[in-house]
């Protein structure tokens, strides 16, 4: 399943908007969970929580908090999520590209209705839909995760903990060992950074001076012998991205 924001202060566009949204998931048969918050001061109070969307569709002109630093704020906690920005003005391209938004949706425009079809068609084809999810048989119980959740991975005293972003940061614990671990989610972007540490590079904010920085702010030590070739891993993750 999807989901999908829906950020706009005028409560026509809330409407339209999830009802072009149903009319897709009906005709491409693609289950989506559709919220709908009314300023970016509320879509932003969720925090870490942003990590559960896919898409935003995100209204540039509001109070207090607008759309453009709106989707900085969104891009620091969720680096993946497809922004498409909602506005009744045409000035905001440079800004958009600052965030990457993939598409500018006019409310104008007389193919609005189209125009959203098109941008979840493209977003859609961008991200092959498709999520790798596996199921753990964790200490707390049996549990299906989508493995972009994942942040990183702990190995302590025959133990792997994983830190798993949901509403908060969740922890789940399972018996076993990282190398195992390691050549599972080897299709999954994951990187070895310490003997006892496996992180998704999907999460990583930046590398530097024997250290990485999650995108929640945490700093994990990466040993000398690993430095380099950690390193060169997320240059190339980043390079395809």
């Amino acid at each position: 399943m999807l989901k999908i924001a829906i950020c706009d202060d005028e409560r026509y566009f809330q409407t339209i908007i999830k009802e072009i949204l149903i009319n897709y998931q009906e005709q491409k048969n693609i289950p989506l969970s559709i919220d709908i918050f009314e300023s970016g001061k509320e879509l932003l109070k969720l925090e870490m929580g942003l990590v559960r969307y896919n898409i935003v569709f995100l209204d540039i002109k509001m109070d207090e908090i607008d759309g453009i630093l709106t989707a900085q704020t969104i891009r620091d906690v969720n680096k993946d999520i497809f922004i498409v920005f909602i506005t009744a003005f045409v000035d905001y391209s440079l800004e958009g590209y600052k965030v990457d938004a993939i598409r500018y949706i006019l409310k104008n425009n007389e193919s609005f209705y189209y125009t959203v079809f098109e941008s979840m068609d493209a977003i859609l084809e961008k991200m092959n839909y498709k999520y790798s999810k596996k199921i753990f048989n964790f200490m707390e119980g049996r549990k299906a995760i989508h493995t972009n959740r994942i942040l990183y991975i702990e190995s302590k005293l025959h133990k792997l903990h994983f830190n798993i972003l949901e509403e908060k940061i969740n922890s789940y614990t399972l018996y076993g060992t990282l190398d195992k671990l390691e050549e599972q989610l080897l299709e999954d972007q994951f990187v070895r950074i310490h003997q006892s540490y496996l992180v998704n590079m999907k999460h990583i904010r930046s590398i530097k001076k024997y250290n990485l920085t999650l995108m929640n702010g945490m700093i994990l030590d990466i040993p000398r012998a690993r430095y380099k070739n950690v390193e060169e891993l997320f240059v190339i993750y980043k390079g395809g991205l």
